[in-house]
């Protein structure tokens, strides 16, 4: 192991806590995710099948996005 690593391993931990305290005090503000338009949920009798394809996406984007900014002005 050597300084980057352990520099990563601190990056993941503050995102993992910047995310925690945000679903921590604007979880009623947040129920619209999972339910937007293009998620997929089908529900019939004893029958339940739901794939936030939407959701993901945009995740996936945002994701993305912050890793493209670390990289830039951190690496």
């Amino acid at each position: 192991m050597n300084s980057n690593t352990g520099k990563w391993i601190i990056l993941i931990g503050i995102c993992l806590i910047l995310i925690g305290i945000v679903i921590y005090f604007f979880h009623d503000k947040l129920h619209w995710i999972g339910h937007l338009p293009g998620d997929i949920n089908i529900e019939k009798k004893n029958f339940r099948f739901y794939f936030p394809m939407t959701t993901m996406i945009i995740i996936s984007i945002l994701v993305s996005l912050f890793i493209h900014f670390i990289r830039k002005f951190f690496l």
